[in-house]
């Protein structure tokens, strides 16, 4: 009888933790939700991919993540940030896209030493940079160091359901002994897309998002 090998807890917490927290989608026709924390994670282009790993390397899926074709990658890179302040192993998350990115959460930047603005995922324009690190290679980032704006993806028929379009603003209130409302969720419908929240470690962690007894999205 063959034996599983355990579970490396400590590499689970470093990619993107899917927390199934749903309204389970029944006789009310709610859709299902899911919450998801979101751990501090790099974005990279095919060229910083090559830079960092060496020429000719694509990255290696090590976990499907829950909206289709993304993925939690194999690869990990250091971030250095002013005066040496580093973190040694973050999680590059896949596929790669136009520019590189790197999502923090607060207490990530303090670490780091860097004044993370929030802002859209993808939009990097005036945001501070820092070092990545990889096996064979460096990669200075002028710009891309952000905190992710907390978001809701969702397809058109989510986005009718809630009576939204993309772009506009939701609140999702958790319940749990630190029940929070966070509001001014970016609404981001698109085709294919599951309807899935995305909070950071800090968010989650301040509102106890692993005990949530119920999750809702709430049109302002």
């Amino acid at each position: 009888m063959s034996i599983a090998e355990p579970i490396d807890r400590s590499l689970v917490e470093q990619i993107v933790r899917e927390v199934v927290l749903a309204q389970i989608g029944g006789p009310d026709g709610k859709p299902n939700l899911v919450v998801s924390i979101s751990a501090r994670h790099v974005h990279l282009t095919d060229e910083d991919v090559e830079t960092l790993f060496g020429a000719g390397h694509k990255l290696t899926v090590m976990k499907e993540l829950y909206q289709e074709g993304f993925f939690a990658a194999e690869e990990t890179v250091m971030l250095v940030g002013p005066r040496r302040r580093m973190l040694p192993s973050v999680r590059v998350l896949g596929p790669t896209r136009p520019a590189s990115q790197v999502e923090l959460a607060f207490t990530d930047g303090i670490s780091l030493g860097i004044d993370a603005p929030v802002h859209p995922s993808g939009k990097i324009e005036g945001t501070p940079g820092c070092v990545l690190v990889g096996p064979e290679g460096v990669v200075e980032l002028k710009e891309g160091v952000i905190r992710a704006e907390r978001h809701v993806h969702m397809s058109p028929s989510d986005a009718e359901h809630y009576g939204v379009k993309d772009g506009d603003r939701m609140s999702l209130r958790v319940e749990s002994a630190c029940s929070t409302v966070f509001k001014d969720l970016l609404v981001r419908a698109q085709e294919g897309i599951k309807l899935e929240a995305h909070l950071d470690t800090d968010e989650g962690n301040a509102a106890d998002l692993d005990h949530a007894g119920r999750v809702e999205l709430l049109k302002q």
